[in-house]
């Protein structure tokens, strides 16, 4: 293990993640299921901590550039919010939430089908490089071990019952992600997905999902956090209770001018008083107090920026 940077853990350790003991109760999906008798993990990060209220972005490999656009500020804008970011480590959309949760400074998690040190796809070894800088590469296979399809199926319930919520950004009829939506429904976990253009075949499952009330639209981490928030609110140490608790104290003209504001880049006023329903008096006012709270900071063009703490 020491070779390799690894360490394994196994049920019972102060690192082991608790929520994966749900998978004891899950009817298996294609003969995989149950729980790992214990899992590899090599990097900075702790398991436990980091998957504590994670949310799961997942989707296809050949992703088209929107999918990937959203996966990347998706995966940036909860991370910026103290949500860790979990995926496969696979090209297209989880590539893309992994650079964007590294991109916001934070840790992610690559649950792989290979070992901890086999880089696959190879062409993602600096990313796997940088995941384990800030976070974790976590496989329950041995180092060494390489892919197979039978072991990509068992990734993805890992994926599943890691995170508190699983978001499905892109993928066809017969994606792996469709396999990991499942996992997520039968973990009882919080099942969401992005609306894509009807011409896509890459968002067919996505809209799959919607239709069939399976999965709920999103169209961007504020909406993903809102879904997490009732489970949140009997769980006080997950990651974003404090900031939401906060919320609840004020203003609901000032959470709309809050909650307008991207986790990165600024709007003019204009442009939050189009997101957040209020006139543009009324902006400049909740604007006011959040930046005296020290919130909000203006900036010499006009725009307006969430204060990063």
């Amino acid at each position: 293990m020491a070779a390799v940077g690894a360490r394994f853990v196994v049920p019972g350790d102060e690192e082991w993640p608790a929520q994966l003991e749900d998978l004891a109760g899950c009817e298996p999906l294609s003969d995989r299921g149950g729980v790992p008798l214990g899992l590899w993990v090599r990097g900075a990060g702790r398991l436990g901590q980091l998957a504590a209220g994670a949310v799961a972005v997942v989707g296809a490999r050949a992703a088209t550039t929107y999918g990937q656009g959203v996966a990347q500020d998706m995966a940036f804008d909860l991370t910026a919010q103290g949500t860790a970011v979990i995926s496969g480590g696979a090209f297209g959309i989880d590539a893309a939430a992994h650079r964007g949760a590294l991109a916001a400074g934070g840790g992610t998690v690559a649950v792989l089908a290979s070992g901890v040190d086999v880089a696959y796809p190879r062409a993602n070894q600096t990313l796997f490089s940088q995941v384990e800088e800030h976070g974790l590469l976590v496989s329950e296979h041995p180092p060494g071990e390489h892919p197979t399809k039978v072991r990509f199926l068992g990734r993805n319930r890992l994926i599943a019952a890691l995170s508190a919520a699983t978001v499905v950004v892109e993928a066809t009829a017969r994606s792996g992600a469709r396999n990991t939506a499942s996992w997520a429904t039968r973990c009882g976990r919080v099942l969401a997905a992005v609306p894509g253009s009807v011409h896509s075949a890459q968002s067919v499952t996505p809209h799959r999902l919607i239709a069939d009330g399976e999965g709920v639209l999103v169209t961007g981490a504020a909406d993903v956090l809102a879904l997490l928030a009732p489970l949140d609110a009997t769980r006080p140490g997950a990651p974003g209770h404090q900031q939401r608790r906060l919320l609840d104290d004020w203003d609901p003209g000032t959470v709309a001018v809050r909650e307008a504001l991207p986790a990165r880049g600024g709007l003019t006023v204009s442009e939050i008083s189009l997101r957040s329903g209020l006139d543009v008096p009324d902006c400049l006012a909740h604007l006011a107090w959040l930046e005296q709270e020290g919130h909000v900071t203006s900036s010499g063009t006009g725009e307006w920026h969430l204060q990063r703490r």
